[in-house]
């Protein structure tokens, strides 16, 4: 892994986008000002944590390429496939092997599904929540099937060998679509297994989980430790009819900030919202999640 620049003074920051659901949710207006909002943040990287798609239909993935494309001509941006964008039903349990559920979207955002991206100051690690029917995946309540997560140990184990690799002064973040603090709305969980999975991310060094799939905006911390971001939606299904949001992370030396911006129907334009402050710490406290929180998905 190649040396990443030193941060700009007071920190790095990195936008967070998740849910767009291109098809027949997207809500087009946001997406639109997404686009020329963005690029004015100033902002290091884009992040978008899945769900770029409604059905993992070719037109829905092309629209989510081209507006990926325009992202990352301003900023460098790294996607993750989320459970809307597997294929599951043409491999389901994996009898098929893997590859058949990932081809579409590996036609439009290429075959690496756990990108890593290297900016100055930080280094984002993917991670692949999105696995379909799944048996890592099961749960006991059938509403689960196609869409919990999970994140498996050779995950985690994958990305803690990124973050040794990377400069010790960088802020290592992880990227996975499924939410890994229950939402304050739905109070599920993205993740089945979520315990292990929390220790294990924890364990991986990180400094900033970023996920989404509940469809509402949430930030919280992990053990007193790992600092987490959760999306919101920009499509017509975000949770209990709340307005849209996207957030804006940023890390300095001894603190993490998420900050909200919140779609503002009448004047069309994402506004400042609330921000939720966690120290960059490596203590081990009882989890904490803030009001907005981030669970189950649509």
């Amino acid at each position: 892994m190649a040396a990443s620049a030193p941060a700009a003074a007071g920190g790095v920051s990195i936008v967070h986008v998740s849910d767009l659901h291109f098809g027949i949710h997207a809500d087009l207006a946001q997406i639109e000002a997404l686009d020329t909002f963005l690029p004015t943040l100033g902002a290091a990287a884009v992040v978008i944590s899945g769900d770029v798609s409604q059905r993992a239909r070719h037109g829905e993935f092309q629209a989510a390429h081209f507006f990926v494309q325009r992202v990352r001509a301003h900023t460098p941006t790294l996607v993750v496939p989320g459970n809307h964008d597997v294929a599951w039903w043409r491999s389901p349990l994996g009898l098929c092997g893997d590859a058949p559920k990932y081809a579409k979207y590996r036609r439009y955002f290429g075959d690496d599904l756990t990108p890593v991206l290297e900016v100055p100051g930080a280094v984002i690690a993917g991670g692949l929540s999105s696995h379909g029917i799944a048996f890592g995946s099961l749960t006991w309540n059938l509403r689960d099937l196609a869409v919990k997560g999970h994140v498996p140990s050779g995950e985690t184990d994958r990305i803690a060998r990124v973050f040794a690799a990377a400069p010790a002064d960088a802020a290592k973040i992880v990227a996975i679509h499924h939410n890994v603090l229950a939402g304050a709305l739905s109070r599920r969980m993205g993740l089945a297994h979520w315990r292990s999975a929390q220790r294990r991310l924890l364990a991986t060094g990180a400094d900033v989980v970023l996920c989404g799939h509940d469809h509402q905006e949430g930030a919280g911390q992990i053990q007193g430790a790992l600092a987490v971001s959760t999306s919101g939606t920009h499509s017509g299904r975000s949770r209990g009819g709340r307005p849209s949001v996207f957030n804006l992370v940023r890390i300095e030396e001894r603190a993490v900030h998420v900050q909200h911006y919140r779609w503002d129907l009448a004047s069309r334009q994402f506004l400042r919202s609330d921000v939720h402050s966690f120290a960059r710490t490596s203590g081990r406290l009882a989890a904490t999640v803030s009001v907005a929180g981030g669970g189950q998905g649509l």
